[in-house]
């Protein structure tokens, strides 16, 4: 829904609708702690107001505590939580941390906004018109039948998953060239919750992690959250430099060796790319090497063609732990995710598993263990891709048209643009029209101008969303 334009007839001056209209934002975390507000000409042309109009409202944030002052560079938003910040600087900490990349938590925030009258470009989830809520619905009448609902529901499940999911996920996996038994699968709360349990179990605050880059922000935040220091890799179309990744690790003293490489083989985000079979076995070579643990990212895997290589199957799960889960292709809220790893892994894998969750649902791990074994969600899939395959095309060929064009070849559920400007800049002016996006800079490690954006090829069909980012490009 289009942001609405501040009013003269209103009950409350300009002025407070102005500042009231960005307090908003911020305290949601829709603008990010450390971001720029719109300069004081570009906020009055953009609101059709004066620039005495947006110095006030500025200096109404100021005065909230929501924004700081910066001599000749502008007003800047500041962090809500300064108390968890200064409460982790006074704890010893054997290396020196660096800073959250807290834009993630925006664009994670703009999940959660109430649906608008129009597609959010940013985010990473599929329309809910190509979701099968039939199926879901079929899945847990069958698993909830007779007395299956009291066992499901009234009792704690087992410690690594249920048993028929896991059972299910070895034959899915064995699809893709994964060799897991069903013991050595682990279920969890979503992804996001299988790469923390490797983290934890692999892991201590002030390890260094090596990560791709561009890469995704959400596990940037997460493991600079936990402590760890992070080392960016170049990513390109083949998969990681490997080259930089070794002179990345020959470079640091010997206790400060990076321990771990958490990497996306198949439809990376944002890039699309996938990595090639001569890369990925000279990557496990590199690992060898060097006592690397990979853990393996394949949460779009649902997406991409079955050939295309894994780590995890090229490794036989000796080094590698192969993290995926559901929510992408079937519904946001089934948060059903899983890990699969070495015999030797998993039951320090379950332990902490049980002290960060205890469980996981049982009756949704049946409902898609139903799914999997009835071929329900592969049929489900194929639908998903056939439709993907369309707005892809659809997407590509609107945007060039636009003038527009893609800094990789437009693969998977996401689209690579370069817009020819700052795309932090853009995303502000985006948001007053009602458009959500993913500025590039929220893939960098180290947040930086950029003139790249990540886009939903599912939700940018339309011309006019590429109209409105060229209105609002000419317009900052």
């Amino acid at each position: 829904m289009n942001t609405p334009l501040l009013s003269r007839q209103a009950h409350t001056t300009l002025t407070e609708q102005l500042a009231g209209r960005f307090a908003e934002r911020i305290r949601q975390r829709l603008i990010a702690p450390g971001s720029r507000l719109p300069s004081v000409r570009e906020c009055a042309r953009r609101h059709g107001v004066s620039p005495h109009t947006v110095v006030a409202a500025y200096d109404q944030l100021l005065a909230q505590g929501l924004v700081e002052a910066r001599r000749q560079r502008g007003f800047f938003v500041r962090d809500l939580h300064p108390a968890t910040q200064a409460s982790a600087a006074a704890e010893p900490a054997p290396r020196a941390r660096p800073t959250a990349p807290v834009s993630a938590t925006a664009l994670v925030r703009g999940m959660f906004q109430p649906p608008g009258a129009q597609p959010m470009p940013g985010l990473g989830t599929l329309p809910v018109e190509w979701l099968d809520l039939p199926m879901l619905a079929t899945a847990l009448r069958r698993v909830t039948s007779g007395a299956q609902l009291e066992a499901l529901s009234l009792r704690y499940g087992e410690p690594a998953g249920d048993s028929r999911l896991r059972q299910a996920l070895s034959a899915r996996l064995a699809e893709i060239g994964v060799s897991a038994q069903p013991s050595q699968i682990v279920t969890t709360s979503g992804a996001i919750h299988a790469l923390d349990i490797v983290t934890r179990t692999l892991l201590r605050p002030g390890d260094t992690v090596l990560v791709d880059e561009p890469g995704w922000s959400v596990e940037y935040a997460r493991l600079t959250a936990l402590g760890m220091r992070l080392l960016p890799v170049p990513r390109g179309d083949d998969g990681p430099d490997l080259a930089a990744m070794a002179r990345l690790i020959e470079a640091q003293k010997p206790a400060d060796r990076p321990r771990l490489y958490v990497t996306v083989s198949v439809l990376h985000n944002p890039t699309g790319a996938s990595l090639s079979l001569g890369h990925a076995h000279r990557l496990l070579q590199l690992a060898q090497a060097h006592d690397l643990h990979i853990v393996e990212d394949d949460t779009y895997g649902h997406l991409a063609p079955a050939h295309l290589p894994r780590l995890s199957a090229l490794d036989g799960l000796g080094r590698t732990v192969y993290v995926s889960g559901f929510s992408k292709v079937l519904a946001p809220n089934w948060r059903v995710g899983y890990l699969a790893a070495s015999p030797a892994l998993v039951e320090r894998v379950i332990d902490t598993k049980l002290l960060t969750s205890l469980t996981t649902p049982a009756l949704l791990e049946q409902a898609i263990a139903h799914c999997l074994e009835h071929g329900l969600l592969r049929r489900h899939i194929e639908r998903v891709i056939q439709r993907l395959d369309a707005a892809r095309a659809r997407t590509v060929r609107v945007a060039e048209a636009a003038g527009f064009r893609f800094a990789a070849p437009p693969r998977g559920l996401f689209g690579w643009v370069d817009v020819g400007m700052d795309t932090e800049r853009l995303s502000h002016a985006m948001l007053d029209d009602g458009w959500f996006l993913a500025p590039g800079s929220l893939f960098f490690a180290t947040p930086r101008p950029t003139p790249l954006m990540r886009i939903n090829f599912a939700t940018t069909q339309e011309p006019r969303f590429w109209q409105a980012v060229e209105r609002a490009r000419r317009g900052t």
